[in-house]
């Protein structure tokens, strides 16, 4: 019996020690690279991975003086106060209903884009619309929101349009039903042309020869399309519509709260802008940690589900 515990532990140490070896030789063979490597990983450990502790604060009533170790535990509290809040379904009714509009109108904006530009032949005119396309991405949120505020105003453009075929003027910002149709359009325009890149670079991975085989066999172009471009171009689809509902509860609240005003928290209130306003200016900070948690605990069962869903249906799935 010793023997053979001998035996093992021997042939274990030998695993190991290959092992070491082997991470030592990588390590000596691609150290540069992994001295790249290193700011990334110490990024994410130190803004990602490190803040994670201070999630405890959601069960607790944190005191900044007292800190995590010396607040008192209140358990659920927390989160069992924001379900009975009085905002409660109005926030998950703004937050889902414009990340809804944004997959479906949003996601698809960026693919039609590629399938256009994929179909043009003129090399200086898809340059041109790559370019004005692209621009919006590289400009401020904040100067994006000024163009907005300035173009929906009563002496903006758009009402220039609106009066033109004899409407009325007034400050589209100020209806409380425009607002997600406001930020659903300009939200496409900043991010479509930004967003087709992924899935041109994937057009460029479909083998011309199947275009050619279609072409002798009768095919035309809209059937090349549904039988060879979509489906070629399908994983990554997939993928990063896997990735979008992973964020689905997650509205950039830097755009809304640069948009929205009191009489629009009916329709633009969204969780996100609820966590800002009860944390950093009610300084309620157990109580904000608690609903950014529960938001990320919604958003990563949407990220599994979606995931599950993608591995089903085409066999395409992060992991």
């Amino acid at each position: 019996m010793r023997m053979q515990s001998r035996l093992i532990a021997g042939r274990l140490k030998i695993k190991v020690d290959g092992f070491t070896a082997k991470v030592k030789r990588d390590l000596l063979r691609h150290k540069y690279i992994y001295i790249m490597l290193l700011p990334v990983v110490a990024y994410y450990f130190i803004f990602h991975y490190g803040p994670i502790y201070g999630a405890v604060i959601a069960f607790q009533d944190y005191s900044p003086a007292l800190g995590v170790e010396g607040s008192t535990w209140v358990g659920f509290q927390n989160f069992t106060d924001f379900f009975h809040n009085y905002y409660f379904w109005r926030l998950i009714k703004n937050t889902v209903l414009l990340s809804f509009y944004l997959i479906l109108f949003g996601f698809p904006a960026p693919i039609v884009l590629a399938l256009m530009l994929n179909e043009v032949n003129n090399t200086r005119f898809k340059r041109t619309v790559q370019t004005v396309t692209y621009l919006p991405h590289f400009i401020s949120l904040v100067v994006i929101c000024g163009f907005i505020v300035n173009f929906t105003s009563r002496g903006g453009i758009i009402n220039d349009i609106i009066e033109t075929f004899g409407g009325e003027r007034y400050n589209l910002l100020l209806k409380p039903e425009l607002f997600r149709s406001i930020y659903v359009v300009s939200d496409i325009w900043q991010t479509v042309g930004w967003g087709s890149i992924i899935y041109l670079a994937a057009l460029t991975n479909i083998d011309i020869e199947l275009y050619q085989a279609a072409m002798i066999d009768g095919a035309g172009r809209w059937k090349q399309l549904m039988h060879i471009t979509l489906p070629g171009i399908a994983p990554t689809v997939i993928i990063m519509l896997i990735l979008r509902m992973g964020r689905i509860m997650t509205v950039g609240f830097e755009k809304v709260i640069l948009l929205y005003l009191p009489s629009t928290y009916e329709t633009a209130d969204v969780i996100s802008t609820y966590v800002y306003r009860m944390g950093l200016q009610k300084f309620s900070y157990s109580y904000s940690t608690a609903i950014g948690l529960f938001n990320s605990v919604i958003n990563c069962s949407f990220l599994i589900f979606a995931n599950y869903a993608g591995k089903k249906v085409n066999n395409t799935y992060l992991w």
